[in-house]
């Protein structure tokens, strides 16, 4: 395998490494040890990551050097590599040129496996995500009052984003009203207004890498009996996914739970994407909980559970939580009630 930065090299090495033009890899032969090819630029901070404790040997080149024919020499005798998911195509393609006769594949396929079944420090890691994220969530309504923009909004909870102890605030969706119909809003200048919906969805990375993402549906006011009665079936359909959750389910199974629960109550249509993806050193990974993926759960897989509804042109909602298959069933890492929250 040939793993440059990104969130694979970070999971096998615990190497943070920036993603630059000039190629710092990662290689890993079918046989023998491995061993990290950096810009001498770049050394000092490859050696002062764990990588290098652990006794990865270092190669680094000059600026008239061709590392990928230096990577090329390190696995000569290859016939197939896996280059990592979001190795810049530029570098694919050049590894290719020094690799001719070499086949190229995802490293995904075998990475994935791996990454989708958390350790017990990982799951420790992500308890204290959502812990994080939670806190930001337990401030969101005192943001909520009639005159704000979400633009103000979202701004206001991304720094309580960075207070809450993340590096990184890695998105913040305040949709109201309307703009609640779209589930990957953002924000706009929109003026909150009583009576609106309010869908917010918010996420960033931790100092060890690991991710938070959770929504939360607010209403300013009161936003009518069509919206709480769709509302409160959303409600049923989040709780009877998660408790779905279980080893040897399918993931589409826990798909299809929320989503037939909608669609009994005619909401089906208005549920326009997957029921969840996973979650890690990516704020999106495999497993996804979707119509199709047959793939088992299995004890250390995590998830988002997060079933909608989006009526175009009127209002949207949205529950997520975070949710790891347990060895009995579901163990919910976020603590944030899941009612609707009315403010004002």
């Amino acid at each position: 395998m040939l793993i440059t930065p990104g969130p694979d090299l970070r999971y096998l090495a615990g190497y943070d490494a920036v993603p630059l033009e000039r190629v710092t890899c990662l290689v890993v032969p079918t046989d023998g040890d491995p061993v990290l090819v950096v810009p001498g630029l770049e050394r000092a901070a490859a050696e002062a990551s764990p990588l290098a404790s652990a006794g990865v040997p270092i190669l680094t080149w000059a600026e008239t050097d061709n590392p990928y024919a230096l990577v090329a020499s390190l696995v000569p005798t290859a016939r197939r590599v896996g280059v990592d998911d979001h190795m810049w195509a530029v570098k694919v393609l050049r590894l290719r040129a020094a690799m001719p006769d070499v086949e190229q594949e995802p490293a995904g396929l075998v990475l994935s496996t791996m990454r989708m079944r958390k350790s017990r420090d990982e799951l420790e890691a992500l308890r204290r995500a959502a812990a994080a994220i939670d806190a930001v969530h337990d401030q969101v309504p005192d943001l909520l009052r009639m005159g704000r923009t979400e633009r103000e909004v979202g701004r206001d909870i991304a720094a309580l984003i960075l207070e809450a102890g993340h590096v990184s605030t890695d998105f913040v969706i305040v949709a109201s009203g309307p703009n609640g119909a779209s589930p990957h809003h953002e924000v706009s200048d929109r003026i909150l207004r009583m009576g609106d919906p309010i869908v917010v969805d918010i996420g960033g990375t931790m100092p060890d890498g690991y991710c938070s993402d959770e929504t939360r549906t607010y209403a300013l006011g009161d936003p009518g009996p069509e919206y709480l009665h769709a509302y409160a079936v959303l409600l049923e359909a989040q709780r009877m996914a998660t408790n779905g959750v279980r080893p040897g389910v399918p993931c589409e199974e826990i798909d299809t739970l929320a989503r037939d629960h909608l669609t009994s109550h005619g909401l089906g249509d208005l549920f326009i994407h997957r029921t969840g993806h996973g979650i890690g050193l990516e704020t999106h990974e495999d497993p996804y909980i979707v119509q199709g993926n047959a793939l088992p759960l299995e004890p250390g897989m995590v998830f988002s559970i997060e079933p909608g509804f989006y009526a175009e042109g009127r209002w949207g909602a949205r529950i997520e939580d975070i949710v790891a298959c347990g060895d009995d069933g579901a163990v919910v890492l976020n603590q944030q009630p899941r009612d609707l929250i009315v403010v004002g």
